[in-house]
């Protein structure tokens, strides 16, 4: 295969990302672009990347193929990688070859791991609740909530998002309600709740870099969905299992 990209910050920032999750993960490269789905080691949270051939001014994949890669060590190469770089990554012989050309042409290869674990499979869920919003604020109250505790609670309803903390001493909560940067969508008239660890939802939040706007979906004690699309460009999803309380 031959993937070359006019725009590196996408695949770049991509891996950045992702590599704070996972640790080794296998890219499979079809006619539609380069995919990705992998669980981090604890299996609490899983991501789903998708860069689309449309993303690539030169997209070459004669067949599907995969390539299974060590995250950090791609990642500490890609940091080289500056915005006015044209980005070449290929294949060769157990390797992936990584090329930045600018004023300059610089070659990487990086040797490509045999991963025994199967296809992970993306699990199909419904959610009755669905919050689109800035990227931004999602962030912001992640951050916010962050100072008083260790996990954080969901709690919506039609036309009203409440982000929670509480800590041993300390309290937090952010109030979100429908406006024309946020739109809150449910199926009935219930309430819905859930616990999820910070720790995680901070690294996933980081796909506010990539784009603008993020989807949120949860239900009661259930897994929460963030989704960041890019048009024709990316898309990045994650599923974070719940915290279920003890007592």
């Amino acid at each position: 295969m031959k993937l070359v990209l006019a725009e590196p910050k996408y695949f770049k920032e991509s891996i950045g990302i992702i590599s704070d999750l996972v640790n080794e993960a296998k890219f499979k490269a079809t006619p539609q672009g380069l995919e990705l789905a992998a669980m981090d080691q604890a299996n609490v949270a899983m991501v789903v990347f998708k860069l689309l051939s449309s993303c690539f001014t030169e997209y070459k994949v004669d067949s599907a193929e995969e390539v299974a890669i060590n995250l950090q060590n791609l990642k500490q190469i890609l940091r080289r990688a500056k915005s006015d770089d044209i980005l070449t990554l290929e294949t060769e012989e157990n390797k992936l070859k990584i090329v930045m050309r600018s004023n300059t042409t610089r070659s990487f290869s990086i040797a490509t791991l045999e991963l025994e674990e199967k296809d992970q499979r993306v699990p199909e869920l419904n959610f009755p609740l669905t919050v689109e919003m800035d990227s931004s604020l999602l962030s912001e109250s992640i951050e916010d909530v962050s100072v008083v505790a260790e996990s954080v609670t969901f709690l919506g309803e039609k036309n009203l998002l409440l982000i929670k903390a509480e800590g041993d001493l300390s309290k937090a909560l952010i109030e979100i309600k429908s406006d024309d940067h946020t739109q809150i969508k449910a199926t009935s008239a219930d309430k819905h709740k859930a616990k999820f660890s910070l720790e995680y939802l901070k690294k996933m939040a980081n796909g506010g870099k990539l784009a603008d706007r993020v989807t949120v979906h949860f239900s009661n004690d259930y897994p929460l969905k963030l989704e960041y699309k890019v048009v024709d460009k990316l898309l990045m999803s994650f599923i974070l299992a719940p915290r279920v309380d003890n007592d």
